[in-house]
């Protein structure tokens, strides 16, 4: 099942517990209302979800679209098992470090090339 949201789109990737998320240019409040709750949906149905995040020419997040990252990470700090990170630039690679405090999930960073190898590791173990 895809879902399509611009600039965000949210797809099931194969076994019930993977989800992928692709997001472009910059997000905004209004992408969070509508890709949260399809997110929320799957944690509901599968309980924990490994998300494949690929930021393909993203630019980063208004200041109420932070905000609202913020708050779904807090809610869903146990939710998510393995977090992949696919991008382009070294800010990328910093935020995937960054995220680690604020949930108990795996995460790597994997550059756009190796999106692939991304998708081999969100579903092994």
């Amino acid at each position: 099942m895809a879902v399509e949201i611009t600039p965000v789109g949210v797809e099931e990737g194969g076994p019930e517990n993977i989800v992928k998320v692709r997001a472009a240019g910059k997000l905004t409040k209004e992408d969070y209302a509508v890709f949260v709750p399809e997110i929320e949906r799957l944690i509901q149905e599968h309980g924990k979800v490994r998300m494949l995040l690929v930021l393909a020419d993203f630019h980063g997040w208004t200041m109420s679209a932070l905000w609202e990252d913020t708050k779904f990470d807090v809610r869903h700090f146990n939710d998510i098992e393995r977090l992949a990170m696919v991008g382009d630039k070294k800010w990328e690679k910093g935020m995937a470090l960054f995220c680690r405090p604020f949930t108990t999930a795996k995460i790597r960073y994997f550059d756009v090339a190796d999106e692939g190898e991304a998708e081999r590791w969100i579903r092994e173990g």
